[in-house]
């Protein structure tokens, strides 16, 4: 049997071949957000589950983003789920020369958590109100792991996926072919 080749081989400390090595794995996008009288949110793909009992999730943010400062104060973040809609949204919140502040949620459609009053984006696949239960160092990027206190799931729509660096949607293959 033969082994199939490497096509590209870099080293690791290149942190362009870095990104997008990992860009070959396709993940959701999400948008966190902190609230108090000075809410943020970024966008994030770097969100997954953690445990069910007790419901656990992560999310990494990289320690020189504003949103590792205000998650380091705050109790609670939210993560929205973009639908494969909210291509806009995802677009917003990761441009780095937005308005901050409550400004930066002025043309995003949103609501507060019923629970801990962060901005959660409407339309999302999914949303969480989540407490900070434990944050790890993790290089360049703290590790916050958040306690899920509320769930909203909207059923009927497929969420938005970023894959090489590039915004996708699903598509099922055998749909195409009926």
């Amino acid at each position: 049997m033969q082994v199939e080749q490497s096509t590209a081989s870099c080293q690791v400390t290149d942190p362009k071949a870095l990104r997008r090595a990992f860009g070959a794995f396709a993940t959701g996008v999400t948008v966190v957000t902190t609230g108090g009288p000075v809410p943020h949110a970024m966008t994030a793909n770097s969100f997954t589950s953690v445990s069910l009992d007790p419901p656990l999730v992560l999310v990494c943010i990289d320690r020189g983003a504003v949103m590792h400062q205000c998650l380091s104060m705050t109790g609670s973040f939210g993560v929205s789920v973009l639908a494969a809609h909210q291509e806009n949204e995802a677009r917003h919140f990761a441009n780095r020369y937005r308005a901050l502040g409550a400004a930066q949620f002025e043309n995003v459609a949103w609501l507060p958590g019923e629970l801990t009053a962060v901005p959660l984006i409407a339309g999302a696949v999914a949303r969480f109100e989540c407490e900070v239960w434990r944050s790890y160092e993790g290089g360049d990027h703290t590790i916050f792991i958040g306690k899920v206190l509320s769930i909203y799931q909207q059923t009927d729509r497929d969420g938005l996926l970023v894959y090489r660096g590039k915004f996708r949607e699903i598509t099922d293959l055998r749909e195409l072919s009926a």
